[in-house]
């Protein structure tokens, strides 16, 4: 069949750098498997200009596919212009297939189901074998209600048929790296980049977390073979820098070693970045050295808050002493460490805020990236904050950048001076600033002085945006009210969890 796979554009700060994009690596992942079965396979990645709505329609009238797949990887926030784009093709192309698939539209299928006419079916959860499954369906005008982990309208019915089962071998389905141009992809300051993943799932338990029930069971490529890819990948296309989407890719501190030693084995000069866990690091406190060797030059650390009380709540499952530690041994080793600190958990004052930039201060993080809490129906948190009032309605600023609960006791203005005041202390401290421009090494200096540079035009672009174009609202409504109930029943069970962390535990004792 002839399909088109369309990654939107995202109104997002972060798709806004100049000449700074990132390949949709889970749409390459389900169009690499429908390019291996003989299917007329094309993607359009409308982030790289990032193209008008008015192009990407003419350019999907123009290709006029049989199939159009649709998704990214800031659904909730990608949402919106989903439905806008999707409507268009409609109206252009009334034949046209239209298939949705990612995080979002997996827990609000039926939502998007009964709003949304035009689209015609939904992939719930990980998308390589279902899509597989689902095109072959259509294909033959067989039986949608046989394809398992999907959602369709039959009879003005909505159809939810049983979820697929997690892919257990990540190796068995190919990226399709030839759907795009790799040389039109950087990052980290002009560096040739791709989106790569180890692992996918998280044993962890934490309760805000949006990802973890939709991966499931942690699960790995074997490491070898993805090292080889990433040599191929740099030798063959000239790919500098190699950005992790795993959630957690240290969780099994034997695979990760293996990892790291395969990419030093084939001897090529790499950078790679991603995000893991504070406790992983200060795990591997004795292999440390074999994460410099193989390339990593930066670390995103989830710590997420500085008070314990509120780590406990949202069952993060760390210490603060553990993410101190963290740092100081990923600095000792060359890493740079950028911080994720979470504001608005619970109601706030100036003197949490206070408290908050201490702590971090106490941390000395390099970089700092301060997110607003970003309730998800499906996860536990948003039990905890059901009752809390909305004061975004736009959905598209649902993306961990924009405050969208209220707090009782402070105005917007004040929380956003509050979090623009930490980070700015926290990079232009003198400690910052020197590892940005003076610090001998020369990878970690590179990194610190793109991160300054970037932070200054996010801080431009969030301000002038706040004073003009984020519009709030007072007395909006509780989040039960404007997301509907709770949808934690289909989060993963956390006896699933806690095997899988059993059962990773039990390979790292395996001889």
């Amino acid at each position: 069949m002839r399909i088109l796979i369309v990654n939107p554009p995202h109104r997002a700060i972060g798709s806004r750098i100049p000449q700074e994009h990132l390949p949709p690596l889970g749409l390459l992942c389900v169009g690499g498997p429908l390019l291996d079965a003989g299917h007329d396979v094309t993607l359009l990645d409308a982030e790289l200009g990032p193209l008008s709505n008015d192009e990407i329609v003419r350019q999907v009238v123009t290709h006029r596919p049989q199939v159009l797949l649709i998704g990214h990887s800031g659904s909730t926030s990608a949402h919106p212009i989903v439905v806008e784009l999707t409507c268009r093709f409609r109206k252009e192309l009334p034949a046209l297939k239209i298939i949705y698939g990612g995080v979002f539209p997996t827990y609000h299928f039926r939502d998007i189901l009964t709003q949304e006419a035009q689209i015609d079916a939904i992939v719930r959860g990980e998308g390589e074998d279902t899509v597989l499954k689902l095109i072959a369906a259509i294909e033959a005008n067989d039986d949608l209600s046989m394809v398992e982990g999907i959602a369709f309208r039959c009879g003005g019915r909505i159809i939810e048929t049983p979820l697929a089962s997690t892919i257990h071998d990540l190796d068995a389905y190919r990226v399709g790296w030839e759907l795009v141009d790799l040389k039109k992809y950087s990052y980290y300051g002009g560096k040739q980049a791709v989106v790569i993943q180890l692992s996918r799932g998280c044993p962890h338990l934490c309760n805000y977390c949006g990802q973890r029930g939709f991966w499931a069971r942690w699960r790995h490529r074997n490491p070898r073979k993805l090292a080889k890819e990433i040599a191929w990948l740099h030798r063959t296309h000239g790919v500098e820098l190699f950005n992790l989407a795993d959630e957690n890719p240290t969780v099994s501190k034997a695979i990760w070693r293996e990892f790291c030693e395969a990419i030093i084995a084939e001897n090529i000069q790499v950078t790679i970045i991603g995000s893991t866990r504070a406790d992983d690091i200060v795990r591997d406190a004795d292999i440390l050295h074999l994460y410099r060797k193989a390339g990593v030059e930066r670390f995103l650390l989830g710590m997420e808050n500085t008070d314990e009380t509120t780590l406990k709540k949202i069952r993060k499952g760390s210490a603060t002493s553990t993410d101190r530690e963290a740092i100081r041994l990923l600095r000792k080793h060359g890493i740079l460490s950028l911080a994720t600190w979470v504001t608005d958990f619970e109601e706030v004052s100036d003197r949490d805020f206070i408290r908050s930039l201490k702590q971090l201060l106490w941390y000395d993080p390099d970089q700092i990236m301060s997110l607003y809490v970003t309730p998800h129906r499906w996860t536990g948190y948003y039990q905890i904050a059901s009752e809390r009032r909305v004061i975004q309605l736009d959905q598209s600023k649902w993306d961990y950048k924009h405050q969208v609960l209220e707090a009782k006791y402070m105005p917007p203005w004040r929380i956003f001076l509050w979090v623009k005041c930490i980070e700015f202390i926290l990079q232009v401290r003198p400690r910052a600033l020197w590892r940005s421009f003076f610090q001998s090494d020369q990878a970690s200096r590179h990194g610190m002085s793109w991160y300054l540079r970037m932070g200054r035009r996010v801080i431009a672009h969030e301000l002038w945006n706040f004073l003009l174009h984020d519009f709030r609202v007072s007395n909006g409504p509780t989040l039960r009210e404007f997301w509907g109930i709770s949808q934690d029943y289909q989060e993963i069970p956390l006896r699933i969890s806690r095997q899988a962390m059993k059962d990773v535990q039990a390979n790292e004792n395996m001889p």
